[in-house]
């Protein structure tokens, strides 16, 4: 069975973490479908939104620690340098999702650890169960934090709180990394799926262009000056009022009906 499921359905393409049985701990087979499916997804003109969710109850339980045990004995150990080497191609999927010209929403309905979390923490867009358990998890294995941890944790929380999150390594709830910040929604676990297939739509129905320029807006915005951000709003203004979205939103308004993007 495939440890990344894919389904799309009314412009929502949905990723689906696939190995239950491990939490849904990370894999180089599932590091390598994720790597694949992420870009081709952003530049699928009938993708609106892309969803990245787990099976059996959690989203993702990070880095595969008993893989890591098993394949610490026996031969000769990488060097560092070799070992940053084949760590650092997985990173990718952080850029990827982060970097999608589509909004990309983490869908987590239980536990999400380590790298999983970061995962869900380079979605645009979090919606958990109340009850999920959250934890940075890498000062626990004694490990510094992957997948773009200490780059969207600190912009999420603040420096001070990352810092007690990722040195502590806490287990917070659904309903404490809201209030953290960490997670946009929140549901129970009775109106979990109904909450995500409504957060999902409604993004799927979006000005799918203009929401990709917001997304390089705010990415510039974290680091550049006050000119560079007016000068990238300006271009990107002038490529949004060219789209039939734009032009169709004009006659609706004009009408005064709500508008129906349509992604071009």
């Amino acid at each position: 069975m495939s440890e990344l499921l894919e389904t799309i359905d009314n412009g929502v393409a949905t990723l689906t973490m696939n190995r239950p049985e491990a939490r849904n701990a990370m894999s180089g087979e599932m590091i390598a479908a994720l790597l694949e499916a992420l870009p081709r997804l952003g530049a699928d003109s009938s993708v609106r939104c892309i969803v990245l969710t787990g099976a059996g109850g959690a989203f993702c339980a990070g880095g595969d620690v008993k893989g890591f045990a098993a394949g610490s004995g026996g031969g000769k150990a990488p060097t560092l340098e070799q070992r940053a080497q084949m760590l650092r191609p997985g990173f990718e999927i952080a850029r990827l999702l982060h970097e999608s010209p589509k909004p990309t929403l983490a869908a987590i309905p239980g536990a999400a650890a380590g790298a999983g979390l970061s995962l869900a923490l380079a979605c645009d867009l979090r919606i958990a169960v109340a009850s999920a358990k959250m934890t940075t998890a890498f000062a626990n294995v004694g490990l510094s934090g992957d997948y773009g941890m200490s780059y969207f944790l600190p912009l999420l929380v603040g420096q001070a709180k990352a810092r007690d999150l990722l040195f502590t390594a806490p287990v917070i709830t659904g309903t404490e990394a809201f209030e953290l910040g960490l997670v946009n929604r929140i549901a129970d676990a009775d109106g979990y799926a109904a909450a995500v297939e409504s957060y999902a739509a409604a993004l799927g129905r979006g000005a799918t262009v203009a929401i990709g320029y917001m997304k390089k807006n705010l990415s510039t915005a974290a680091t550049a000056t006050l000119t560079e951000v007016l000068d990238r709003e300006a271009a990107h203004m002038a490529r949004c009022f060219t789209t039939e979205d734009h032009k169709q939103a004009v006659q609706a308004f004009v009408a005064k009906q709500a508008p129906t993007f349509t992604g071009e």
